[in-house]
């Protein structure tokens, strides 16, 4: 086979030229091999960065979300505890005025009892003393006068009573003739208490 000189010549010459441009192409592909990665690697920084940011803003959250919880159930522990305090407390002065409100009835009660106890005596006094008084003044109606006729003295109880004149046994006004001092028992002074 004979090759001509003068062609393989031209292909060494093409061959020449074509490699720097070929080696320029490939010079220019692994620069940009070289960006890609470089700004895939900036992108994947910034994403990390990114999601290490939320997820450090999520524990805080979380972590102000837990003190508002642990916050929120003291302060229900502490008007839990302060109420029951409360309803004790209001509970024993409750007790105490009762038993207050009882011993100021009872006394008042016990008071009340002498008051009416010392009254009724009095009126039994007041009455005894009447009841001598209608007494002597029947024993003194029932007594014949001196110088009364037998024959009234027969005379029936009422006519003998109608017979004397008001305030002939003492002069005083009173059965009996007994004179009464104001205000003495046995008067009308003395009825009321």
């Amino acid at each position: 086979m004979v090759v001509d000189r003068k062609r393989l010549l031209d292909l060494i010459d093409q061959l020449r030229a074509a490699v720097p441009e070929d080696v320029r192409q490939a010079s220019a592909l692994t620069a940009r091999r070289d960006e890609v990665i470089a700004e895939a690697e900036r992108e994947a920084g910034r994403l990390l960065a990114r999601a290490e940011e939320e997820l450090q803003r999520r524990v805080s959250e979380h972590e102000v979300l837990r003190a508002a919880e642990r916050q929120g159930e003291r302060i229900i522990r502490e008007a839990e505890e302060r109420g029951r305090r409360l309803l004790e407390e209001a509970d024993a002065e409750a007790a105490a005025r009762l038993e207050q409100a009882a011993q100021v009835a009872n006394q008042q009660m016990e008071d009340a009892d002498r008051y009416a106890l010392e009254l009724l005596r009095r009126l039994d006094a007041q009455l005894s003393a009447f009841v001598r008084s209608v007494r002597n003044g029947i024993a003194s109606l029932e007594q014949p006068r001196e110088g009364t006729p037998a024959g009234n003295a027969a005379a029936p109880e009422g006519a003998q009573a109608a017979a004397q004149p008001r305030g002939a046994a003492g002069g005083s006004g009173e059965p009996g003739g007994e004179p009464r001092q104001e205000g003495a028992p046995g008067g009308p002074d003395d009825v009321t208490p």
